[in-house]
Parts: structure tokens; C-alpha cells; sequence
């Protein structure tokens, strides 16, 4: 199995790229969403690669960090969802755009991507809720802070959902310390009065 690959970027194209390792010039089929994250043709480049192997194909999917490929293979793990169609999902959305529609359940959003029809999003929602990451590889202190508020409304018993609304609009207001974010995140979802 290929995990990475590191070389010149001979060929970029939308849905896949040619890359150029030890005399040899690698088709990897990335993300549309990526291409801006990768350097010109001709530079170096390095990729996380997840290999898929067929009887009739050995196809390698490439990713400019580690979370992307993480994500990748998690979308995998759904059912009725494939090497493709995982590629599709993250050619339409980021990954921590990916990561906010399954936290809050939004199916409309995925929906709205390419070749995801409802059922699909439904099960999609249902298969990796609780199971992507937080956020995004590499979280800052602000946004561990955003996460252990949280957990703790999930442990008081909210749902997913109205908790992250909560956490996400007393963070919008200002609130950077987690006695802050909780007791303003607490008084928006008990609806208790004494508005900033």
C-alpha cells in the first residue's frame, strides 16, 4: 500500500493530478476543494495518499494533510458510499464545513452536494455523528476552549445540536474563558434574560 507520496507536480488538473516519483508519474485523484491548497506544475509536492485497490483498478486518492485523509476514510465507512463518492462529498464542502453539517445535523446542506440524495445525507448524518473530529487538525487554545464547552452542555444533557448554537453565539460574543462560555451558552439555551 502507498501512504504517501512526495514528487513534482507534473499535471493538475480538476478532479486529479500527475505526480512524478522515482521516474514514474502517479495519477492521484484529489478533492476539487484542494487544488489551491497545492503548489504550481513543475514544484514539489507531498501527499497523504489512501490506496484502493479493485480487482479491476488500483486507484490512489491524495491529500495535502492528514485530516483530510482521515475524513476521507471515515466517509468510507458509510454505508453505500464509495472511493467516488467520498471524493464528490469533499470536492463540495470542507472538511470542518463537513464536520459542522453532521454535529448539527444539517441534511439540507449535504443535500445540496452533487449525486447525495437525502436517504444517503440521513444515513451519512447518522453513521459518523460523534465519530469525525472536533475540529480540524492542529486546534488552537480557542478552539479546545470551544470544545470542552461543549462536552460539557452534551454531559448536562443537551442535544448536539442546540448546544453547538449556544457555544458558537456566546462566542461570537466575546466570551474566551469556559466559566464565560458556559454560563452565557447556558443562559441562551435555559432562554434566561440579561442579553449582552
Amino acid at each position: 500500500m502507498i501512504g504517501s507520496l512526495r514528487g513534482r507536480l507534473l499535471i493538475k488538473r480538476p478532479d486529479n493530478l500527475i505526480v512524478e516519483a522515482g521516474g514514474v508519474g502517479y495519477q492521484v485523484n484529489v478533492p476539487l476543494s484542494m487544488l489551491s491548497d497545492l503548489p504550481e506544475e513543475g514544484r514539489d509536492v507531498f501527499l497523504h495518499i489512501y490506496t484502493h485497490v479493485r480487482e479491476d483498478a488500483f486507484q490512489l486518492y491524495g491529500f495535502t494533510d492528514e485530516g483530510g485523509k482521515k475524513i476521507f476514510m471515515l466517509l468510507l465507512g458509510v454505508t453505500g458510499i464509495g472511493p467516488k463518492a467520498a471524493l464528490n462529498i469533499l470536492s463540495g464542502i470542507s472538511p470542518s464545513g463537513l464536520m459542522k453539517a453532521v454535529e448539527t445535523e444539517d441534511v439540507s446542506a449535504l443535500t445540496r452536494l452533487p449525486g447525495l440524495g437525502k436517504k444517503t445525507a440521513e444515513r451519512l448524518v447518522l453513521e459518523l455523528r460523534g465519530k469525525l473530529p472536533a475540529r480540524a487538525e492542529g486546534a488552537g487554545p480557542k478552539d479546545m476552549l470551544y470544545e470542552d464547552a461543549l462536552s460539557a452542555l452534551l454531559n448536562f444533557g443537551y442535544r448536539r445540536p442546540d448546544a453547538l448554537e449556544a457555544v458558537e453565539k456566546a462566542h461570537k460574543k466575546g466570551y474566551s474563558t469556559i466559566e464565560g462560555l458556559l454560563k452565557e451558552a447556558l443562559r441562551l439555551l435555559t432562554g434566561a434574560s440579561g442579553e449582552k
